[in-house]
């Protein structure tokens, strides 16, 4: 009953938001590579772009005496279609995998330059990997939710120069397909032709943004310290989807105890975790993590921590840090409230 009430408003939003990325310019192309981006983590980027791809908001042309619908289909259309000479205007909404074949990489390279020494060769073999699979076919988790999982700004950073290099892309006059990784980028865009499509430009756009990413995000990383893979102290890891929506559900619980005054019983129950208070010797944190010294690790209880809302565990010797995400500051207040009571 209550989606048979509420989608029809969802439906008219989201129609008008296609409607103002189709008949606002540049301003429209911006947002809609932006909240490509931008929305990945709530899976709503799907209604961003699909009715782009397969319906008449991403443009209608008859071919042949058919009518195509969808950005998607009328580029499939015209490649069989010798006459056309320049590709469809409509190809503007098949723009936003430049990022990545190209953006990602040089993100990836951001991460590995301002990485620790001794850390590096660990973290290139993570890289090569993830880097591979969203050049050659467009699959970018393993890079994007590492810096949502540990660096949110940079999420933010990375949806609006992506919204950038595609309006950027647009006006240059690019009708390529470039919806995907490279294998799909030289699957459709080489056999159109460079006439149609003007493709050398997507590549030579997207080196240009390749090294805009590993520009700013190394000058970010290093400005504010972040601690992106190969900079943290515990293991080189990257973050899939699965750890960001842990870490998520998490700082929600976090949120939820300190808001309803429980803060008291939360830290209780993390001094008790943690081997009681004869077994704390400091407390600090991080930005994302709670660090604490421990007089024996032995008797740290993981699960009991893990049962407080902390997403994970780091044990290095004697030193153990707990990761609450965001509301680290609100656990560590709350702590050292209870050891000073």
């Amino acid at each position: 009953m209550c989606s048979v009430i509420f989608w029809p408003f969802a439906a008219s939003g989201i129609r008008a938001t296609a409607d103002f990325i189709n008949f606002s310019g540049s301003i429209g192309v911006f947002i809609y590579g932006f909240l490509n981006r931008f929305l990945i983590p709530t899976g709503l980027h799907h209604l961003i772009y699909s009715p782009f791809l397969y319906s008449n908001m991403g443009g209608e042309l008859t071919i042949n005496g058919q009518t195509y619908l969808g950005a998607y289909n009328i580029f499939l259309a015209q490649i069989t279609d010798p006459s056309v000479k320049l590709f469809d205007p409509s190809a503007k909404f098949l723009q936003y995998g430049m990022v990545k074949v190209f953006g990602l990489v040089g993100a990836a390279l951001a991460f590995y330059r301002t990485a620790k020494p001794e850390k590096k060769n660990t973290l290139k073999a993570l890289l090569i990997p993830a880097v591979a699979t969203s050049f050659l076919v467009g699959i970018t988790e393993p890079i994007e939710f590492t810096f949502l999982f540990v660096a949110p700004f940079l999420w933010v950073v990375h949806s609006a120069l992506d919204g950038i290099f595609e309006v950027i892309t647009v006006l240059s006059g690019v009708r390529a397909f470039g919806a995907g990784g490279l294998i799909e980028f030289l699957t459709f865009s080489l056999p159109a032709g460079i006439g149609r499509t003007r493709w050398p430009l997507f590549v030579g756009i997207g080196l240009v943004q390749l090294a805009t990413y590993y520009v700013v995000f190394t000058f970010l990383i290093k400005k504010f310290n972040l601690k992106t893979p190969g900079r943290e102290d515990d293991e080189v890891k990257l973050f899939t989807k699965k750890d960001y929506k842990e870490k998520t559900t998490s700082q929600k619980s976090v949120e939820t105890a300190i808001a309803a005054g429980k803060d008291t019983d939360l830290a209780a129950a993390i001094v008790e975790a943690l081997g009681g208070r004869g077994n704390i010797e400091t407390v600090d944190n991080c930005f994302s993590r709670l660090r604490i010294k421990v007089t024996d690790a032995g008797i740290v209880d993981e699960l009991g921590l893990k049962g407080t809302g902390a997403s994970g565990v780091i044990k290095n010797g004697e030193n153990i840090q707990v990761v609450y995400g965001t509301k680290v500051n609100g656990v560590r207040n709350a702590v050292d409230k209870y050891l000073a009571g």
